[in-house]
C-alpha cells in the first residue's frame, strides 16, 4: 500500500487547478490555516513541538509561493512544513464535491453492540455515546503512559486488531503514523478517519481499510484565519465550517 502523505501528493500533481500561489499562511497554537489567492483555505493540526518555535517569519516566506512548491513538505517529518502541506491540500480538496453528507459521524458508521472499538487520538465528545452503544472502547493518546482510562498510542498497535472499528484522528498523517495505523486496521469493518485535518479526498483511500472520511470545508476563511492567529481550536470554528462527510467504501 502507498503511504498516505505520498499518495496525497501523487492525486494533487495530478489535478488541473494547482496553477496557483499562497495567500496567506497562519501558524496558530492548536491549527494552521492556508489561504490560497483564489479564495479556497484549509486546516491542519499544529503538533504541540512546532508552538515554540518564532513561526510568523516563516509565514512570510511561504506567503506567494505556487502551491506546487509546497507539495513536497507532503514528505517531510518536520510538523511545521507537515501541517502547511496538509492544511494547503485540504484548501485545495476540500470543497463541496459529489458523495458529501452531513450529520453526526457516528450515525453513518456500522457500530454494533458488542463491539471493541479504538479511538485514536481523544475525541471525548464521542465518547458518551460510543459508551451507550454498549461498546469496549480503547482510546489512544501520544502520552507516555496509561492515564484516567486512556492508553499510549504505542498500545494501538497491538490492540488494534481486537477492534472490529477504528476512529483515526487525520492528525496521524502529520506524523506518518496513519500508515502501520492502517495496517493493523486491515481487518475492520469501518475505519473513519475525523478531524479537521482530514483530506476529503476518495481517490487516496480506495486502496486502503479507510471507509469513511469525516472532516470539514470552510465557509468563512477570513474568520478561520483570525482565529487560527488567536490559537483558537475546533470548538471556536463550528459557525465558520461544515461539517461533512464521504462514503469510500
Amino acid at each position: 500500500m502507498e503511504k498516505i502523505s505520498e499518495a496525497i501528493k501523487d492525486y494533487l500533481l495530478k489535478r488541473d487547478d494547482i496553477d496557483i500561489k499562497v495567500e496567506d499562511v497562519r501558524i496558530g497554537n492548536i491549527y494552521t490555516a492556508v489561504l490560497l489567492e483564489d479564495g479556497r483555505c484549509g486546516l491542519a493540526y499544529t503538533f504541540k513541538e512546532a508552538r515554540s518555535r518564532n513561526c510568523s517569519s516563516i509565514e512570510k516566506l511561504l506567503e506567494r509561493r505556487s502551491v506546487t512548491s509546497l507539495f513536497s513538505y507532503l514528505s517531510s517529518f518536520d510538523p511545521i512544513e507537515m501541517a502547511v502541506a496538509l492544511a494547503t491540500s485540504n484548501a485545495i480538496t476540500n470543497c463541496y464535491a459529489e458523495g458529501l453528507f452531513e450529520g453526526d459521524v457516528l450515525g453513518h458508521v456500522d457500530i454494533r453492540e458488542g463491539d471493541t472499538v479504538g479511538m485514536i487520538g481523544h475525541f471525548a465528545p464521542l465518547t458518551p455515546k460510543l459508551n451507550e452503544m454498549g461498546v469496549r472502547l480503547y482510546i489512544f493518546e501520544r502520552i507516555k503512559e496509561e492515564k484516567d482510562g486512556i492508553l499510549p498510542e504505542t498500545l494501538a498497535y497491538s490492540l488494534l486488531p481486537e477492534c472490529q472499528v477504528s476512529l483515526i484522528s487525520s492528525t496521524s498523517i502529520l506524523n506518518h503514523s496513519i500508515d502501520p495505523l492502517l495496517e493493523a486496521c486491515s481487518k475492520h469493518r469501518e475505519v473513519v478517519l475525523l478531524g479537521a485535518t482530514t483530506p476529503i479526498i476518495k481517490e487516496v483511500f480506495l486502496n486502503t481499510p479507510v471507509t469513511l472520511l469525516s472532516g470539514v470545508i470552510i465557509k468563512d476563511c477570513d474568520e478561520i484565519l483570525k482565529l487560527v492567529s488567536r490559537g483558537k481550536g475546533r470548538r471556536s470554528f463550528s459557525r465558520h465550517v461544515k461539517k461533512v462527510n464521504l462514503r469510500i467504501k
